[in-house]
């Protein structure tokens, strides 16, 4: 299906070619159409997914979007909010590079009326309008026990994590450990950061092969892209490793079906970084919306994946058709991660 983007793709902070607004300020809807900068820490898969959700919600509910991508890095994403400040965008909503940062920013677009959301990753910040977060401890602890379970509550694993100082590093970290505490019969070899990326966790994954050849037992990613780069290293050594991941990207499902991973824990990006954008939208627009609602991630395993996989490969054209009518839905009932899969 040809979809007319409404996304403005801009990749640094000074090449930002949006049009201003009207003199008439921020939060003025009065024209009925409305514009919010988007900026994202990294264009990860995750994000390249919510993107698509992003631009679905934008064109069905006319909302002009102003996308930029930090490349991970804190800088590059203040100075990417500033510009939308004095732009006067109508709300900002940002998936951040790091928890605490952007403070300065935030209180900004406070003062100029500007509502300001973070998504899918936590700013840390009271002065939010909104946050639309996963419950990152549960989907930390969920992956952790998928990985004892398969072990058997003894063996030796390896810790995947995000961008240190992050906040799905910090909270899936802690779901894990809080797990792991129980089991003094798993034991962690190593853990370490391969920010998110396939690569660099391929690069990881060797170096821990080297270290520690056959006494790992078990991989434990705190998303997938990580776990399948893992995989990769795994695969290139002739090794077979149990290995768990977040997020549910389409690599990610494909390694659940075919049992090169045990599980994963469904972060819809489509879904949540959509929902993300229709409370930003609201708050533009002083409609009423739960405007900190939790998306809270279903497990994945062989059981429920071909039912993922239709939502997020197979029939996702379809999806995406619905989705601006389902994330409205889901808003005003509070499940925002529902999409009818079994056990949802």
């Amino acid at each position: 299906m040809q979809r007319t983007l409404r996304t403005l793709a801009v990749l640094a902070a000074g090449a930002v070619g949006a049009t201003m607004l009207a003199a008439c300020g921020a939060g003025d809807t009065s024209s009925g159409k409305i514009t919010i900068g988007v900026s994202v820490y990294d264009m990860s898969s995750f994000v390249t997914q919510g993107k698509e959700g992003i631009d679905a919600y934008a064109e069905a509910r006319d909302v002009n979007v102003l996308w930029n991508s930090a490349n991970l890095d804190v800088s590059t994403q203040a100075n990417q909010i500033d510009q939308f400040i004095n732009q006067k965008v109508d709300a900002i909503l940002v998936n951040p590079v790091q928890a605490g940062s952007l403070a300065p920013q935030v209180a900004a677009a406070k003062a100029a009326g500007i509502p300001f959301v973070d998504v899918n990753a936590s700013l840390k910040n009271s002065d939010l309008d909104g946050s639309v977060q996963p419950d990152d401890v549960a989907a930390g602890a969920q992956e952790a026990q998928m990985m004892v379970d398969r072990l058997g509550g003894k063996g030796n694993v390896v810790i995947l994590q995000g961008p240190l100082g992050g906040s799905g590093e910090i909270d899936r970290g802690a779901g894990i450990d809080s797990v792991l505490a129980k089991y003094p019969g798993i034991k962690v070899l190593a853990k370490d950061t391969a920010n998110w990326k396939r690569d660099e966790a391929v690069n990881k994954m060797k170096n821990w092969i080297s270290a520690f050849g056959d006494t790992i037992d078990g991989v434990i990613s705190q998303n997938d892209d990580m776990g399948l780069g893992a995989l990769q290293a795994l695969t290139e050594a002739g090794k077979q490793v149990p290995i768990v991941g977040i997020d549910g990207i389409e690599d990610g499902l494909r390694a659940v079906k075919n049992g090169q991973f045990i599980g994963t824990s469904l972060q819809h990006g489509t879904v949540e970084m959509a929902v993300g954008l229709a409370v930003a939208t609201k708050l533009a627009k002083g409609e009423a919306v739960d405007a900190k609602p939790v998306y809270r991630m279903p497990a994945i395993t062989t059981d429920n994946v071909d039912a993922a996989m239709k939502n997020v490969v197979t029939d996702r054209e379809n999806f995406l058709r619905n989705l601006p009518d389902l994330v409205d839905k889901n808003l005003a009932n509070g499940n925002i991660a529902f999409e009818g899969l079994p056990g949802q």
